[in-house]
């Protein structure tokens, strides 16, 4: 009975503090009985179990209660409310800090004169929303090479609106509304001044415009006549019954009641599509409002990022992803959001507003008619097409080592097609390099391009060169890029360590925004100095978004960082050149102090990277009077493809060995208190960090994971991304044994390679945030964790939030994940 009662007080304790000393009390009176009675046998000592178990549990649920009754919310420990309090207040000053988004310049005939348009969102906690507006500038420029931007003294809040598309010209705008319930989408045309057309468009015809950044395609022709855009394919037909059955077609509805059924079950896209339809492509006359689909592409098909082709015969270039990507080409729609290993390729199709007659077409194999060709049929991924000015080039970005390799995101590569001048696309299109994959880095030198958006209009006035951002080391940089010449050139600043990101081009200058860990988002103006070189000058641009109050801003100002070269320990001869450079680790302290406790922070992926950019998140937790190390492990993107490649086989093992490695750095430096340290990451994030309060047991004083994968077992048949799992155990040979039904030893090697193999060594108070709709990781790996730390008495927190999913970026859920974390670490560091 010992045991028993032993047990059951270690589990209590944590639900309620007050009950321990009533549930001591119990045991030593049960203890007690026990000595002074006469022995009874078995029987009577398993009634005496009974009653002292229920005694004790009758004795937590009263505490409990008792708790409940001084008005704590369910699981709030008293002793930490001013901490929420106080915590919640600072956040919320952090929350409310607007953020920049996209923005647009257009050209006016006065060639030392344009108009700026910038959206700005900030998150409305009450409303559980993300607010939007767009402030209008007018830019005049002098001859002394000086510039002005003179701000409207008001946004315009722009609310249920999903996509904001301005013309070529900016003479016309197109608000998106999608649909909601049973209400029509609806495609807004502004002019001047006036709303010059408003087109309803019916379910029956199409659902929801796609307006995410992977199938997102709006595009106005050049003539801004018609736009192009990728939407839900209408509701395919569901089998109807009534009271005689099934009923057939043609038979009528008015003779009794019928209801609908589902049909078969279709896959989708795995996490963020899980209640979205098949993205299919549509053309709408702006005048009339006539929408029409693109007709000849199979449903296998899933398109995205249409544009207009300069071409007279086929008008339409698009993205298509096909849904035979699972084991062996099975019909299988594995997840698609942040995995560029997708294999995609670029189609033409032509205008479907063009006479019958004049639509071009292709015999098939069986004497079929198509009207859809494919442009890059030796190439396995095409995706972010853009036409140069001219039309004679149609530029892509190429995750081809991506899908090749099997990791989810990779080191992309840059193509250009000739496209025929008199549009005909019989021949096979050449396709010709422009950026290849950088494997080696050498150092200070272009690491790859590493690239998640593209301008819709990226052109500079010679029409051979784009400007995008990308990824370099542990900072967004802003790049040139040649097309004919193929040079690559770093044109955001060279001396700091902020990250830039392009906004929109004004001829031959660039509009960007910067902002490091500790300063927040400041639009520059960069006017090229040179018609010849490529050289940029920056000038800051005052804008009329608020002050930050007086307490943020000594906040900030009263931090520091700096990106840490971490060696590699333990080099081997099996590694690739590129995986023996030393990686980056951003380090975040308050200038005057190296005793305050540190937080290592942990991106996910494996294979994205944690920029030097602004996070407000990020800022708030420094803001308790933490250090942060941000640690960009091998596998990280931004540092060359032998390197990223070097982690799928070694997870678990790898990557946690450069944490502790670049932990060590700053130990050894007397940077930080390594009494002090606790760990926070999310996805691959959370699974490094609960295999590091699991290998490195007496390491960390606390540790946070959201939605963390935690048992590759349990995971591999519940996830969106299967093929995950065994490209990561087993590197690039995973994909030959990538299979829906995983054998005993592919189970063998995840529960090995997974952080619930170390649970038992776990002594590390954790917090547990998850999403209940998360398809990625799905909240079970994340539960079965904590409950395993709870039966070994290892102190933890959940907290889930129903109807998140994997990123939990709702507001309101974002807000009470950080806050949790904030007051989580200074319970645990503050001891």
């Amino acid at each position: 009975m010992v045991v028993l009662t032993t047990a059951f007080i270690t589990c209590a304790k944590f639900h309620c503090r007050s009950s321990i000393a009533a549930a001591n009390l119990l045991l030593v009176s049960a203890s007690h009985s026990r000595a002074c009675a006469p022995p009874r046998g078995p029987l009577l000592r398993r009634r005496i179990d009974k009653v002292s178990l229920r005694s004790i549990a009758m004795a937590t649920t009263q505490a409990s209660e008792a708790e409940a009754d001084k008005g704590l919310p369910l699981g709030m420990d008293a002793t930490m409310v001013d901490e929420y309090a106080s915590q919640s207040k600072l956040l919320q000053e952090f929350v409310k800090i607007p953020s920049c988004g996209k923005a647009w310049i257009f050209n006016s005939k006065d060639e030392n004169t344009s108009r700026a348009v910038v959206s700005i969102g900030q998150s409305d906690l009450l409303g559980n929303k993300r607010r939007k507006f767009l402030l209008n500038s007018h830019i005049s420029k002098s001859a002394s090479k000086s510039v002005d931007f003179h701000w409207s003294p008001f946004p315009t809040e722009i609310s249920g609106v999903s996509a904001v598309i301005p013309s070529p010209s900016g003479e016309k705008l197109l608000l998106v509304r999608n649909s909601e319930d049973d209400s029509p989408t609806k495609l807004e045309i502004w002019g001047s001044c006036q709303l010059k057309n408003e087109i309803h468009i019916a379910k029956s015809v199409h659902g929801s415009l796609y307006t995410d950044e992977w199938f997102e395609g709006i595009s106005w022709n050049q003539e801004e006549t018609f736009v192009a855009y990728v939407a839900e394919e209408p509701p395919q037909p569901k089998p109807v019954f009534n009271d005689y059955g099934f009923k057939k077609e043609g038979s009528s509805e008015k003779d009794c009641k019928s209801w609908k059924g589902q049909g078969d079950w279709e896959e989708t896209w795995g996490e963020t599509y899980s209640k979205k339809r098949i993205p299919a492509l549509f053309v709408v006359n702006i005048s009339s409002g006539e929408v029409r689909p693109v007709k000849g592409i199979p449903r296998s098909l899933s398109v995205g990022q249409v544009i207009w082709a300069p071409s007279p015969s086929y008008g339409l270039v698009f993205v298509a992803w096909s849904s035979d990507n699972g084991f062996q080409h099975t019909p299988r729609k594995l997840g698609i959001k942040y995995c560029y290993n997708r294999p995609c390729a670029l189609y033409a199709a032509p205008h479907p507003f063009r006479e019958e007659a004049e639509k071009p077409s292709t015999e098939g194999d069986k004497g079929e008619t198509t009207t859809m060709i494919k442009l890059t049929a030796d190439l396995n991924s095409a995706f972010f097409p853009r036409f140069s000015p001219d039309g004679k080039y149609l530029v892509f970005i190429s995750a081809k080592s991506a899908v090749d390799s099997g990791a989810h995101n990779a080191t992309n590569s840059m193509h250009r097609i000739e496209w025929p001048t008199d549009g005909k696309l019989d021949g096979s299109l050449g396709v010709a390099d422009v950026v290849p994959i950088v494997m080696c880095p050498k150092e200070n030198c272009f690491p790859g391009l590493y690239c998640f958006g593209l301008l819709r209009d990226p052109w500079l006035t010679d029409g051979r060169t784009m400007i995008l951002s990308s990824v370099w080391g542990s900072k967004e940089v802003v790049l040139s890029i040649n097309v004919v010449s193929c040079e690559v050139l770093r044109v955001s600043p060279q001396d700091s360590d902020c990250s830039w990101n392009v906004l929109a081009l004004d001829k031959n200058d660039i509009l960007a925004v910067s902002s490091s860990l500790i300063t927040l988002p400041q639009i520059y103006y960069g006017i090229k100095v040179s018609q010849i070189e490529s050289h940029w000058e920056w000038q800051e641009v005052s804008t009329p978004l608020p002050k930050l109050s007086d307490e943020i801003s000594s906040i900030l100002s009263e931090h520091k960082f700096s990106i840490l070269k971490v060696p590699i320990s333990n080099l081997s001869d099996k590694l690739a050149d590129g995986a023996k450079l030393p990686f980056e680790a951003i380090f975040v302290s308050h200038k005057d102090s190296a005793s305050n406790p540190t937080i290592v922070v942990l991106h996910g992926g494996p294979h994205s990277v944690y920029p030097s950019s602004y996070s407000k998140s990020l800022a708030f937790l420094f803001s308790q009077g933490y250090n942060l190390l941000v640690v960009n492990y091998r596998g990280s993107l931004g540092f060359g493809e032998e390197a990223l490649q070097s982690l799928p086989g070694n997870i678990g093992s790898q990557d946690v060995n450069d944490v502790l490695t670049a932990l060590d750095l700053v130990i050894r430096r007397g940077l930080i208190d390594p009494s002090k340290v606790a760990v926070v990451g999310g996805s691959h994030g959370g699974f490094l960090t609960t295999h590091l309060i699991g290998q490195a047991p007496d390491t960390f004083v606390a540790a946070a994971a959201r939605n963390p994968v935690c048992n590759l077992q349990l995971m591999v048949g519940t996830t969106d991304i299967p093929d995950w799992c065994f490209v990561e155990i087993y590197g690039k040979e995973g994909k030959k044994y990538f299979s829906e039904s995983p054998s005993v030893d592919d189970l063998c090697q995840f529960h090995q390679k997974s952080p619930i193999s170390h649970i038992s060594k776990v002594k590390t108070p954790t917090l547990f945030l998850l999403g209940a709709q998360d398809l990625r990781v799905p909240v079970s790996n994340g539960l079965q964790y904590a409950r395993a730390l709870k039966e070994r008495g290892i102190e933890s927190k959940t907290i889930v939030f129903p109807e998140d999913i994997h990123g939990i970026d709702k507001p309101q859920s974002d807000f009470e994940s950080f806050l949790n974390i904030g007051v989580w670490f200074k319970k645990h560091l503050s001891k």
